[in-house]
């Protein structure tokens, strides 16, 4: 069954209710880093891990709560457990861009700009999935840029989790809408790293070499023959090949092929962002 684009966050979001109302206890510690991409946010360390495939692709510092934890309304605390990500508000926008109501104001920030402490860069909106969190959207919490990074790595944020702006721009171009964000009061579990991806160059050649044993394999006779048997038998199928061709267009006139016109579609990003 194939599931579109558009429709892929939702199912991903209802599978993850689904397997909560099956563990009222919460999400298990096996489905959320092994099944799907998700983050890791350590509290005491204060650190951010992303991990994808159950491997860990990098770990980024973070700032939690000055107030505190927990999830109560009018309070500025940074609530526990697990949560998806509802939101995803920033595509595209260049780094320091300040927002005001999710909305980009046209005001660009530096690190560590004085007097100045929006939101900015992009903004990752969480909705929590258990009873400890379930005020954490109407609470907007966030995972979002701050200018000033000079303190980040300690407790400093009114609720949300701080990053620095080019570390929240990485996470937020890995991470699908839907995915899982866990907030754990301990330390960041130790989680095998992930395997370096090769260079991109390496990759088409692996391809083409890949391709072209294939093509031969197809062609060419069992492993057993030498290569200079394989050359021959190559050389009389072709030749052959090219016998049956020219007989075959002597007796009937070739068809004229007919031009066919690949009209491109573009297909533009939809952008909602929150008001």
């Amino acid at each position: 069954m194939s599931i579109s684009s558009k429709k892929a966050p939702m199912f991903r979001f209802s599978v993850v209710v689904f397997v909560l109302c099956l563990c009222p206890s919460g999400l298990p510690a096996a489905i959320a880093p092994d099944n799907l991409d998700c983050v890791i946010i350590s509290v005491r360390d204060q650190k951010l891990m992303l991990l994808q495939n159950g491997a860990k692709v990098a770990t980024y510092p973070v700032s939690t709560s000055m107030f505190g934890l927990g999830d109560f309304l009018g309070r500025m605390t940074t609530p526990l457990g697990y949560f998806a990500i509802a939101q995803k508000i920033g595509d595209h926008a260049p780094i320091g861009a300040v927002f005001h109501n999710r909305r980009f104001t046209g005001e660009i920030l530096a690190p560590n700009a004085p007097g100045r402490d929006p939101v900015i860069t992009r903004i990752i909106w969480l909705r929590g999935l258990e009873v400890q969190n379930a005020h954490a959207f109407t609470r907007c919490i966030y995972i979002h840029g701050t200018p000033q990074e000079k303190t980040i790595g300690r407790p400093a944020s009114y609720g949300c989790i701080r990053m620095k702006s080019s570390d929240v721009a990485a996470v937020y171009d890995q991470l699908p809408l839907g995915s899982i964000v866990q907030i754990i009061q301990g330390r960041l579990p130790k989680v095998p790293k992930a395997r370096p991806m090769p260079p991109s160059d390496t990759l088409v050649a692996e391809l083409e070499k890949t391709k072209g044993q294939d093509q031969l394999g197809s062609k060419s006779a069992p492993p057993s023959l030498t290569v200079e048997q394989m050359r021959v038998a190559g050389a009389l199928a072709a030749e052959r090949q090219k016998q049956t061709s020219t007989r075959g267009s002597s007796a009937r006139p070739k068809d004229k092929a007919t031009p066919v016109l690949n009209n491109g579609e573009t297909i533009a990003q939809s952008k909602n962002p929150r008001a």
